[in-house]
């Protein structure tokens, strides 16, 4: 079995994901395979999660935070640069997880860290995880990822993550918190470097083989179809928020020209129905509003938009509108 390894000198996260699939689906699997790498800010959820529930969209849009939607399950992480990310692709017949495990848990070795596995898919240094990994496997090939904290800032996941508590009721899985340390607790002159390095290291001794290490950078997508058609598919509105499951978003004020308890159906990231219960005196003020936000997707700019509209045509409503836009806007933000 040869080996490959594969480096990527971007921090961009929807390259990086792209560059994950483009392993996973394209590349020939007839080598074991290691791709290293670690992504700018970033909350990244699983592929049945709702963005809404799992994250502070409009801090993140603040603070200049990606999203990205991974092609697997599980829960929301929050990705900066003090994690390191491992991917491992093997032919599915040589798979061998807990060869992948090892090597990780050799790496750290080196560097004078003692971790072990905890449970099926977590490594820990004592009784804080340091590590988490999932699977995929395909007719013939099998792919293990997992991220390493090295120096994240734990802080920023309690900003970006745990949103204030919307009413909202959504299908899909919430993720879990839990006990986590940063591996420069254990060793204060690790880095993404030395850490890739290690594991670089420990993977050649594992297979006592050597190959060279494949640099990516953005010329890689020019030079891969495939891997371009990923980065835009993961880069794209739809695919990072359309494919949200279903959810309702059921909310209600007082104004003082009336009670408003909208109810809204959200589908593929779109308000698909809209319900409202009010004591307003104006019906056609109620109508208009429920038109205006059928069909519209659910995003902020786009909702401010259709109310701006709403408001221009109907002056004498405007005032009503306006108040219940930023209302609206101020509960989508959470």
């Amino acid at each position: 079995m040869k080996l490959r390894i594969l480096k990527s000198a971007v921090t961009n996260p929807w390259f990086n994901l792209a560059t994950e699939d483009w392993i996973f689906n394209t590349l020939n699997p007839d080598s074991h395979t290691l791709f290293l790498w670690r992504n700018s800010e970033t909350v990244v959820i699983g592929r049945s999660q709702n963005p809404w529930v799992e994250c502070k969209i409009d801090k993140m849009e603040e603070d200049d935070v990606f999203l990205a939607r991974r092609q697997s399950g599980g829960g929301a992480v929050f990705h900066d640069l003090g994690n390191t990310n491992f991917t491992f692709l093997s032919p599915k017949a040589d798979y061998d997880q807990d060869a992948n495990f090892t090597i990780i848990i050799n790496a750290l070795k080196k560097l004078g860290i003692d971790a072990d596995l905890s449970g099926r898919n977590d490594m820990q240094v004592g009784d804080k995880k340091i590590s988490g990994s999932a699977f995929k496997h395909a007719a013939d090939r099998s792919f293990h990822h997992g991220t390493l904290l090295v120096n994240a800032n734990m802080q920023k996941l309690g900003d970006y993550l745990n949103p204030h508590p919307l009413k909202l009721k959504a299908k899909g899985i919430k993720s879990v918190r839990a006990r986590v340390a940063n591996l420069i607790e254990f060793n204060e002159n690790i880095n993404h470097e030395t850490l890739s390095d290690a594991i670089i290291e420990a993977f050649y001794e594992y297979y006592n083989d050597t190959a060279p290490v494949e640099e990516l950078d953005e010329a890689s997508l020019a030079k891969q179809p495939a891997l371009n058609k990923y980065y835009q598919q993961m880069a794209d509105w739809d695919w990072r928020f359309g494919k949200t499951p279903e959810f309702s978003h059921h909310i209600e004020t007082r104004f003082d020209w009336g009670i408003i308890d909208l109810h809204l159906d959200v589908k593929q990231a779109v308000i698909s129905e809209v319900v409202i219960f009010s004591d307003a005196l104006n019906v056609e003020l109620i109508d208009l509003l429920k038109q205006t936000l059928t069909g519209t997707k659910y995003n902020r700019s786009e909702v401010k938009a259709k109310l701006a509209e709403l408001a221009n045509s109907q002056p004498e409503l405007s005032a009503q509108v306006s108040d219940f836009g930023k209302w609206l806007i101020s509960e989508m933000e959470g």
